[in-house]
């Protein structure tokens, strides 16, 4: 069941208008926090946005940041953000129902591997949901989590633009188990993405 749902889960950038009931994403988010955290402490926090202006002033915040970002890439990962039509416009974080802004508590050990993967079964529950996502890391995360009252402690992982899915294209293609799985020692048939 979680390897079908895994093959199945694919990143979202256009959703239909559709309602999503916040009680659909309140069980995923049950979900996530079973994952397990450094010491158990559970760093994570979840902060469901659905008011309309709000995803409005995170859009043009974020949407502000991307464009620095944009402006100063370079390099094979300029290139491929080109090649894969990506640009500092950022709609998704408007149009989605919902976003989900997953926060890690700086001061508990490993708080952002802890929330990492908290994340991780999230996107899983999503999935099983039939809810689609994207996770967004803003390149300004600071800003956005003062313009949402979050406390100094409590860092931005990443924006989740939640709902359903409307997006045609395919997912992306996976490696093979045999170019990323080694055995005792690492293997000289790995292939990274940059180099």
């Amino acid at each position: 069941m979680i390897l079908k749902l895994a093959k199945k889960r694919k990143t979202v950038r256009k959703f239909k208008q559709e309602n999503v009931p916040v009680e659909k994403l309140l069980k995923c988010i049950e979900i996530a926090k079973e994952a397990p955290s450094g010491m158990n402490a559970q760093p994570w926090h979840f902060l469901i946005v659905s008011d309309p202006i709000v995803k409005a002033n995170i859009r043009r915040m974020c949407e502000d940041g991307e464009k620095t970002f944009y402006e100063r890439v370079k390099g094979e990962l300029g290139e491929w953000l080109k090649d894969k039509g990506f640009t500092w416009k950022k709609p998704f974080l408007e149009e989605a129902q919902l976003l989900l802004l997953v926060f890690s508590y700086t001061k508990a050990p490993y708080s952002k591997e802890s929330t990492w993967l908290a994340i991780g079964y999230l996107l899983l529950a999503l999935e099983e949901e039939g809810l689609g996502t994207v996770t967004y890391t803003p390149s300004n995360p600071g800003e956005i989590a003062k313009l949402v009252g979050a406390p100094k402690e409590y860092r931005l992982e990443t924006i989740l633009p939640i709902g359903y899915p409307n997006d045609k294209k395919p997912k992306e293609p996976r490696k093979n188990l045999e170019e990323i799985v080694s055995m005792n020692k690492f293997e000289n048939n790995i292939q990274p993405l940059f180099h």
